[in-house]
């Protein structure tokens, strides 16, 4: 599994649609692959995954998955859950804070009802986008624990994916490790020893909103459809 990125350099990005160009750089070997297809998950890897696509010449969609927070600590995942119902458990997250079966079934009702949510907002009637067969490129702002993407290199794999690229500005080391090992290719530009949230290299992590990616994705970087 390649995996290029350039460790513990101080490295920062303007807001995500400065880090998606400097992301793009990394990937342009990729450039006329057929069948390239960028997803970015949402919502924070979008505005990065349009610029990704942009630079690619390759079509956009969003890729929905929903981190699994731990009650009464939500920024901390125990799991991830994305559309189409690949569940991704942190077992020993589980255990050691004695999360039990039915916190983790209504957590799992609560994430599934949002997901469904964005879908139709973000997408509508449009179908999912077609992957089997595809080499996708998964676009994140960033990977803290890994579940989130971990999850969705599960489900890209499950729906056919003839490769799976992970692409992100910023990650933590071993969260990496564990996604690389997943995936066909991981491309991080900066693991920071000092890591401790992905916002620490953005001098602007303003949340992406809804209305923003359904603008992003209404504005197409290419017009063509996938190659068949």
């Amino acid at each position: 599994m390649p995996r290029r990125h350039r460790g513990g350099h101080a490295i920062s990005f303007q807001n995500r649609r400065a880090a998606g160009r400097a992301l793009a750089g990394e990937l342009s070997h990729l450039e006329g692959e057929p069948g390239l297809t960028v997803l970015g998950l949402a919502r924070g890897g979008v505005p990065i995954g349009w610029e990704v696509a942009a630079a690619l010449n390759a079509p956009l969609d969003a890729f929905l998955v929903r981190k699994l927070g731990v009650p009464g600590w939500p920024e901390l995942a125990m799991g991830a859950l994305t559309t189409g119902g690949t569940l991704v458990r942190n077992d020993e997250v589980v255990r050691n804070l004695d999360v039990t079966e039915e916190q983790l079934r209504q957590t799992i009702e609560r994430e599934s009802a949002e997901l469904q949510r964005r879908e139709a907002a973000y997408r509508g009637d449009r179908p999912a986008p077609e992957v089997r067969g595809r080499t996708v490129i998964l676009v994140d702002d960033g990977i803290a624990t890994g579940a989130s993407m971990l999850a969705a290199v599960r489900a890209v794999r499950r729906a056919g994916a003839a490769r799976v690229v992970v692409a992100v500005p910023v990650g933590a080391a071993a969260a990496c490790r564990r996604i690389g090992a997943e995936s066909d290719e991981l491309v991080c530009i900066s693991t920071p020893a000092d890591f401790q949230a992905v916002g620490q290299v953005y001098e602007d992590f303003t949340q992406t909103t809804d209305a923003e990616v359904c603008a992003l994705l209404a504005d197409q970087p290419r017009h063509a459809e996938p190659d068949s």
